[in-house]
């Protein structure tokens, strides 16, 4: 380890450094950074883009008193690493390690906890306005990127915080970036900024001007004022931040580490709300990151020289989704593609090549993009909005007003359902069976392996007139159980081996681990019914009483949450029926699912194959 870096034992070690020790420090903290995260896989280019603005923050600030929120957090590693958890990075992201987004239990400097985009300054202004209620000094600064700058939440609280017109920081990193390149018009905007310093050289000049001219009366006064407001809205096309009551400073270079240290010794006295806009590279310092920071936003391990990925897998679930939707979009014209700024991530990157007039990235809005969803359904056109399960969270209301009530025709295609891994609470995909099947109107279904969503997608552009939902989880996809292919039909489950006294039913890809245990049952003398389920909702009532005549236990599988989810609706299902049934649910508890991978979690929690056989034996008696 560096001779610099290994001084930094602890959150205010840091101050300890000259100037010069800092810039040395930088360098280090990049190299650190590398050697981990090409082991532990992580969140790379986001991070090397803000070593020289983390450095300054925590030199200039006072941490834990003062208070730093990371939006999203994914560009919080430099800020674990100065704050005592240098030596934890092994583990990081890893089963009981450290995690990958800022959390207050790891650390009193973690001021809030994150994971999802366009948090920072709500909460911020939060804290914020918490001190002035209990009288404190401390200073409140929110961290947030250009990418989570397209979310409405951070406007709804800019405009929150200009009117309450507290001392708080917002600091803008500007990387043009969010996963994928940011796309929309408050892009466009920020590029302006970036690219146009006239209006600070006015700003400048008119304030010179406006001090040594002679005020005689307010009408004077106000002619200054309006000509002043004419050339700020000519230069920076409506200066939109300062026009919601920020003080505007900027652009800064993020990599200039002594103009960062100047600015945030100076910005400490300034009172009211303020906004730093700083330029930074995402991937700054490494070769292939800063080409292609896309690739490099989220790794797995990788080799340090050559960057490449130490391991690859198979054709993934989105891979599969993708294809899919190209050939459904060559032969249906109505079919359009939607993403949330994650046109890569979702496999949707040769629709919106190949059709680039019928797909619209919506930017980090989800909300926004439901309802666009549901007006473009309105008129006759199929929408296919392609989402993780765990960003889908944030347009509930939209899913219920305005897609269901009226019964539109749009289909989600809910990547990354169920466990995810190595992120930890904040995008498990564990809700959404829970908070889509009890939705009226909303259909859910959930496939086996890859043919079966291809033949999912289908049914749900093509076949279906009404809200639904195809959720499929990360990784590589299913290819088991190629012999089954029973046409998708509405609301019907598929029998994969009949059976007496135990039947166990699967969601999805859980199907496998499913007929694992039953294989060890077998073996016991046991004959179990395997149903794979398809259908979430509605549920195929003819299936579960065929079930119940033949089997006294029923088994559900599921990669969800148990409240609300499989097991919960088939319990509904018998609830008042004459069926003496005893229905059991594998799925995982109420409670947020830690970090780790995926293997590891199932079987933590009981749900690979060995937990699902000794359960159901334990169930039984054995």
């Amino acid at each position: 380890m560096s001779e610099i870096l290994n001084q930094i034992q602890k959150n205010d070690d840091i101050k300890k450094l000259n100037e010069e020790e800092l810039k040395t420090l930088c360098k280090e903290l990049r190299r650190f950074l590398l050697r981990s995260v090409s082991k532990t896989g992580g969140h790379l280019a986001s991070n090397l883009g803000v070593v020289e603005l983390t450095v300054a923050l925590e030199y200039c600030f006072n941490l834990p008193e003062d208070k730093i929120v990371w939006d999203v957090g994914h560009q919080a590693y430099i800020h674990k690493i100065l704050t005592g958890r240098k030596e934890q990075f092994a583990t990081l992201r890893q089963l009981d390690g450290l995690s990958g987004f800022p959390k207050p239990h790891e650390s009193d400097c973690d001021a809030f906890a994150a994971g999802h985009s366009s948090t920072s300054i709500s909460a911020a202004l939060g804290i914020a306005k918490a001190r002035d209620l209990l009288g404190g000094k401390e200073h409140v600064i929110a961290v947030i990127g250009d990418g989570s700058m397209t979310g409405g939440l951070a406007y709804e609280a800019l405009n929150n915080a200009g009117r309450e017109n507290t001392n708080l920081i917002v600091i803008l990193n500007d990387n043009q970036m969010s996963i994928d390149t940011n796309v929309g018009a408050i892009s466009r905007h920020l590029n302006n900024l970036r690219t146009d310093g006239r209006y600070q050289k006015l700003k400048e000049h008119f304030k010179q001007f406006r001090d040594n001219v002679p005020i005689v009366g307010r009408a004077t006064y106000n002619v200054l004022s309006k000509a002043r407001d004419s050339a700020k809205h000519l230069f920076l096309h409506g200066a939109m931040f300062e026009e919601l009551g920020f003080k505007y400073i900027g652009p800064v270079d993020g990599h200039d580490l002594k103009e960062l240290l100047e600015l945030f010794r100076n910005v400490k006295y300034m009172k009211g709300p303020v906004l730093i806009h700083v330029k930074t590279v995402k991937g700054r310092g490494y070769r292939y990151a800063e080409e292609n920071p896309s690739d490099y936003h989220g790794v797995g391990a990788f080799d340090l020289k050559t960057g490449k990925p130490l391991s690859s897998g198979g054709e993934s679930w989105s891979d599969v989704f993708g294809k899919k939707m190209l050939e459904i979009g060559a032969a249906n014209d109505k079919a359009v593609g939607i993403t949330a700024a994650m046109a890569g991530g979702t496999g949707f990157e040769g629709f919106q090549k190949a059709f680039p007039e019928r797909f619209f990235d919506v930017a980090i809005a989800e909300q926004h993009g439901v309802t666009f969803s549901a007006g473009l359904a309105s008129r006759g056109i199929v929408p296919v909005f392609a989402v993780y399960s765990s960003f889908l969270q944030r347009a509930y209301d939209q899913i219920v007003h305005d897609v269901c009530m009226q019964n539109l025709h749009v289909v989600f295609a809910v990547d990354r359902a169920g466990i995810v891994g190595a992120d930890g609470e904040t995008h498990q995909g564990v809700f959404d069976l829970s908070f889509l099947s009890h939705i009226p109107n909303m259909t859910v279904l959930s496939p086996k392996n890859g043919w079966e969503l291809e033949e999912m997608l289908d049914f749900a552009v093509n076949r279906w007139n009404g809200p639904i939902a195809v959720r499929y989880p990360r990784g590589t996809a299913e290819t088991a159980f190629t012999e089954n292919r029973e046409p998708v039909a509405y609301g019907k489950a598929e029998l994969i081996q009949d059976g007496r006294k135990i039947a166990v039913l699967a969601e999805g890809h859980m199907l496998k681990t499913a007929a694992e245990a039953v294989k060890r049952l077998e073996k016991d003398g046991y004959q179990p019914m395997l149903v794979n389920m398809r259908f979430i909702s509605p549920l195929d009532g003819e299936m579960l009483l065929r079930a119940a005549e033949q089997c006294a236990y029923i088994f559900t599988v599921e990669d969800n949450l148990g409240k609300g989810g499989l097991g919960s609706r088939v319990l509904e299902f018998y609830s008042g029926r004459r069926q003496t049934v005893s229905v059991t649910s594998f799925a995982f508890p109420d409670c947020y699912i830690e970090q780790g991978t995926q293997a590891q979690l199932f079987a933590r929690h009981g749900l690979d194959a060995e937990g699902i056989y000794k359960g159901i034996k334990k169930r039984l008696g054995d």
